[in-house]
């Protein structure tokens, strides 16, 4: 049995017939073309070759460049393109994206992304030496528009393997694995379905946790993916106009749903595990709001701090927002929101 959702499609199986290569790795894109080459690049020095490798660039109508010449560039052949009749949006073109796939493991790449030297070897062995595992990631370095290498994601454990039993309280907390870094099984896809079309973002979180749920999760400890963290990006833009954290709210609401069901990996939550994701995503809110007052945006910044509100209300996230106020408030409006907002000051914490 697995998660449900009326906005989730299953994916269906390759037809009968139809040659299977080991890899697929399908990269989407929308205005990325000039982070493209390298994406490619990064895929093409470590190329098996079409009977094991499918490799396809999935364009959702861009507007502002021209990802098909890139690719005719540097595929020279060797790498398929498909572009959207229409724009379709970021979910749609991810379910495109898997739904071309005809590989036994799919490596969803975005176009901004890379890999380093030696991934599809070494989370080839994950695969071929565990055939239970339903998926396998990697550690991965964060870049930022310049290539400069700016963060490293921690570590899930320090030898490479097979992750314990109760690592899914891990995922229920934060969403520890990048899109770049993880390879899933196409039966678990078509198991378990695609991504869920109500999210905008954080769809990547809940997708991993659903596969943690019903199946065992392979990790390797050598950094071998590359994630851009660009200004410009679509999480960068849905950070500041707050969706980012409506969404990871009902990502978390979802994922702690999973654990009380019949799945292979349910188990107990602890009370304490589900109280951390909240607190996290308040303080998140709280910190873009504190940017945008820094920048003099405050309409801008008054649905993030609704947000964090609505994450949590303990003393350490009403403590965070009176400095926030006191620090980055012009004074006149600082002496309003004393004198007419009286309740957030006398606001009961919650734990």
């Amino acid at each position: 049995m697995s998660p449900s959702s009326p906005f989730r499609q299953l994916l269906d199986p390759v037809p009968e017939g139809v040659i299977r290569p080991m890899w697929s790795v399908m990269i989407p894109t929308y205005n990325c073309a000039k982070y493209l080459k390298g994406t490619l690049e990064s895929v093409l020095q470590q190329d098996l070759g079409p009977d094991m490798m499918q490799i396809m660039v999935i364009d959702d109508c861009s507007t502002q460049d021209d990802p098909e010449a890139i690719v005719r560039e540097i595929g020279k052949g060797r790498v398929e393109f498909y572009r959207q009749p229409k724009n379709v949006g970021l979910i749609e073109n991810f379910r495109t994206s898997l739904g071309k796939s005809r590989g036994y493991l799919v490596h969803q790449l975005h176009g901004d992304d890379q890999v380093r030297p030696g991934f599809y070897k070494k989370l080839k062995v994950a695969f071929e030496t565990n055939p239970e595992v339903g998926a396998a990631f990697c550690r991965t370095i964060s870049m930022d528009e310049n290539e400069h290498w700016t963060n490293l994601t921690d570590l899930e454990r320090h030898t490479s393997g097979v992750l314990p039993k109760e690592w899914p309280q891990r995922l229920a907390t934060i969403c520890c694995i990048l899109t770049p870094s993880i390879v899933v099984r196409r039966e678990a896809y078509e198991k378990l379905g695609s991504f869920d079309g109500q999210f905008i973002c954080a769809e990547d979180w809940e997708m991993w946790a659903r596969i943690a749920m019903s199946y065992p999760i392979w990790y390797e400890v050598e950094p071998l993916a590359l994630y851009r963290s660009a200004s410009g990006s679509n999480t960068h833009r849905n950070i500041l106009n707050g969706r980012y954290i409506e969404d990871s709210y009902l990502a978390t609401q979802m994922i702690h749903s999973y654990f009380s069901q019949d799945l292979p990996f349910s188990q107990d939550l602890p009370e304490e595990t589900k109280r951390i994701p909240y607190r996290n995503w308040a303080f998140s809110a709280l910190g873009t709001a504190k940017m945008l007052l820094k920048e003099g945006k405050l309409i801008p910044a008054i649905p993030h701090v609704q947000s964090a509100l609505r994450y949590q209300t303990s003393y350490l996230v009403l403590r965070s927002l009176l400095a926030i106020l006191i620090f980055h408030l012009p004074p006149a409006l600082l002496k309003s929101v004393f004198q007419h907002s009286p309740s957030i000051l006398h606001s009961r914490a919650k734990p």
